[in-house]
């Protein structure tokens, strides 16, 4: 009989139709709302126990021990459900796993995220633009002009493609369903209590240091994989790209975001990060790319196609290097 977590077992095209199969999934119905997701229980989880334990004192052992909890109940539960599915029947934990590891992947929420704000900048609805972009970044958006809206939507999709693509698509083919939602867990707890003000940067620091040991490898090889797909992308800036890669990816206040950003804007030839505001008060970014040209709107398109040729090449070059 065979049994879970088909990668590690040796039954490689099982794990490859069952992680296709996951993304083909996440492409066609993306995050529907009358379905549980996953990442919402976990934010329930967070919450309650954050609540309880973020005190006055032993902020950073009670934050390890929150990273600990969380990771240890996100793998147990997962891990009995991909485990009994199996037992009922291969074909059901088949599909179970499936469905598991397509909750971890976003490539249909991104890619209508940064479409439901490109549309009204097409039709010259700003305010409508800015609605949207305020639906998927912390910043201030109501008073941005268009070539801020772009530059968020692009910084969006070119951080997130790591976080809500290729991360989870690595830790599942090493792992399977398991690990590709400790890897959504992790993700979660840095989004939650990762910041470093003063109510988190004690409690949140194990959950964002296990965040940047998580993405550390997927970040580099994505925007390695970005590259690789924008060789049949018009208008790539190949050598610039990597010069600004390197020059300019260490800049980013995440270890691991300034990869794909850097590697964006070295492609299309334009400058991210700057200025931005939050509830009013301003934050100054160091800048990715060369000031070499005025973001446009059509420039998010050109992101989503960075975006979807980078997971392309990153799951293909994955499942070579573990078939060999």
């Amino acid at each position: 009989m065979l049994e879970p977590f088909t990668i590690f077992n040796g039954v490689f095209f099982i794990g490859f139709i069952i992680l296709l199969a996951a993304v083909l999934l996440d492409l066609i119905i993306g995050d529907p709302k009358w379905l549980p997701h996953p990442v919402v229980q976990m934010g329930r989880l967070i919450t309650l126990l954050e609540k309880r334990w973020n005190g006055n004192d032993h902020r950073k052992t009670k934050g390890v021990f929150l990273t600990a909890t969380v990771i240890a109940v996100v793998f147990l539960f997962t891990f009995l459900i991909v485990f009994f599915a199996y037992k009922l029947h291969f074909i059901v934990g088949v599909i179970i796993e499936i469905y598991i590891i397509s909750t971890t992947i976003a490539i249909n929420g991104l890619h209508n995220a940064a479409k439901s704000v490109f549309i009204p900048l097409v039709k010259g609805d700003l305010d409508e633009a800015r609605k949207s972009l305020s639906m998927i970044v912390g910043r201030d958006t109501d008073r941005l002009p268009e070539n801020e809206i772009v530059r968020g939507t692009v910084e969006t999709v070119a951080e997130n493609t790591v976080d809500g693509i290729t991360a989870p698509l690595f830790w599942a083919l090493i792992g399977g369903a398991p690990l590709a939602m400790v890897y959504r867990a992790i993700n979660t707890l840095d989004s939650m209590v990762g910041y470093k003000n003063e109510q988190f940067i004690q409690f949140g620091w194990a959950s964002a240091k296990l965040d940047d040991l998580a993405n550390f490898i997927p970040a580099r090889l994505t925007a390695f994989s970005i590259w690789l797909s924008a060789r049949f992308i018009k208008g790539s800036r190949m050598k610039k790209a990597w010069q600004i890669t390197r020059r300019d990816a260490m800049k980013h206040p995440s270890p691991n975001s300034g990869w794909s950003e850097a590697m964006v804007a070295g492609l299309m030839d334009v400058q991210l990060g700057g200025i931005n505001y939050y509830k009013g008060i301003k934050s100054v970014r160091a800048t990715m790319g060369d000031n070499s040209r005025r973001l446009v709107t059509s420039d998010i398109i050109k992101s989503l196609y960075y975006m979807h040729g980078g997971w392309i090449v990153f799951f293909i070059f994955m499942i070579v290097a573990l078939s060999v």
